[in-house]
């Protein structure tokens, strides 16, 4: 490996949400600032919706059943 062309690495980067969570990780920079992480993302909270824009699904399931023959 050449020597003085890599970046530094820290083993310990601090890690700090907009929802005031934060943990530790490797990174090539100190400290790190992100928008949304698994402690506020509706993912991983249970909190997320799906969102049935026109009958989508209504729509896909009355076409399921006709194909099939069952009502």
């Amino acid at each position: 490996m050449k020597k003085e062309i890599h970046p530094k690495y820290y083993p310990k980067a601090e890690v700090t949400c907009s929802c005031g969570a934060t943990f530790t990780t490797g990174s090539t920079m100190e400290k790190i600032e992100i928008e949304i992480c698994s402690a506020c993302h509706p993912f991983f909270t249970g909190e997320e919706k799906i969102l049935d824009t026109g009958g989508r699904v209504e729509k896909f399931k009355k076409r399921q059943a006709a194909a099939s023959g069952t009502k």
